[in-house]
């Protein structure tokens, strides 16, 4: 639309994106990224961190299931959206405005990473997300699920490195 503020941010996000959905079933991802600007003072020839900016971003439908899988705490991302202003009163009756991205572009940058990238199968439509989170939920909820981590008996498969040999898969 037009008139929309839009902006670019590269940060790092603060923590796991929570996943949830509508009553509609509509997916939607809402995470934080910490944006710290930096410069480099030629008085001390040494760079100087700037005071960092956390910005709460939204992201929907299938977009917010591919960030919910890809994107963890501490991860560097790059996202393209609409920025948003929204005031309201607090319970003391303050006034408070937050200011809000409504991602439409989120991507994680290749700076200090790598990664593998999976085209997503189906297309528009998404539909089968919600589902498998619901099962997933079922899953971790239920007594006595299986965790690999926690005993000895699940590291110690082929080989005992847990990578179903004597070597790392790589």
């Amino acid at each position: 639309m037009s008139g929309e503020t839009q902006i670019t941010i590269i940060g790092n996000t603060t923590k796991d994106p929570e996943m949830r959905f509508t009553p509609s079933g509509v997916a939607v991802a809402k995470f934080t990224v910490a944006s710290t600007p930096r410069t480099y003072n030629k008085q001390t020839q040494a760079w100087e961190d700037g005071s960092t900016l956390f910005l709460p971003v939204t992201v929907w439908r299938q977009q917010a299931e591919h960030v919910a899988e890809s994107v963890v705490q501490g991860c560097r991302v790059v996202i393209q959206g609409r920025l948003s202003q929204r005031s309201y009163e607090d319970r003391e009756g303050q006034k408070r405005t937050v200011y809000e991205l409504e991602a439409d572009e989120v991507a994680v940058s290749l700076r200090n990473a790598t990664a593998k990238v999976t085209k997503a199968s189906g297309g528009s439509g998404g539909g089968q997300g919600r589902q498998e989170y619901q099962q997933a939920r079922q899953r971790s909820s239920q007594e006595g699920r299986e965790d690999p981590w926690g005993s000895a008996s699940g590291a110690g498969q082929a080989g005992g490195s847990g990578y179903g040999g004597d070597e790392p898969p790589f």
